[in-house]
């Protein structure tokens, strides 16, 4: 059995920092391509990241310059580094995993195999 389980989720204050992780068990990622998404009550999923077999990596356009997502295949592990958090980054983060991809669909949340339960985040005062 596949399972994907975030961390890392908590309140923080606008400006400050947290660090997201997705511990995989059941199956070896190394090989798929891994993304972050998030979602807020009453909107479509959203995403945030990905990074790639080869480690090259894709942000959307608002996180771009203050998330960082890495991941480290030995320890079947996906991160997301969240900098300067805003208020409007308060969602579930869920991590996700696709073994067949291309360029064109990795914003998109059905092109992804498995998916974790998500974490919560919320920036706020």
């Amino acid at each position: 059995q596949v399972q994907l389980i975030e961390s890392g989720g908590g309140l923080v204050q606008p400006g400050n920092s947290l660090r997201l992780s997705c511990q995989a068990s059941g199956r070896a990622f190394n090989r798929d391509t891994t993304a972050w998404f998030r979602q807020t009550p009453g909107k479509e999923r959203e995403f945030v990241a990905t990074i790639f077999r080869n480690t090259n990596t894709i942000y959307g356009d608002a996180v771009k310059g203050r998330f960082t997502i890495t991941r480290d295949n030995a320890k079947n592990t996906l991160y997301l580094e969240m900098n300067n958090l805003k208020p409007e980054d308060t969602a579930v983060y869920y991590c996700a995993t696709a073994s067949r991809i291309i360029l064109s669909s990795v914003r998109l949340p059905s092109q992804y195999d498995y998916w974790g339960q998500g974490t919560q985040v919320t920036v706020s005062w």
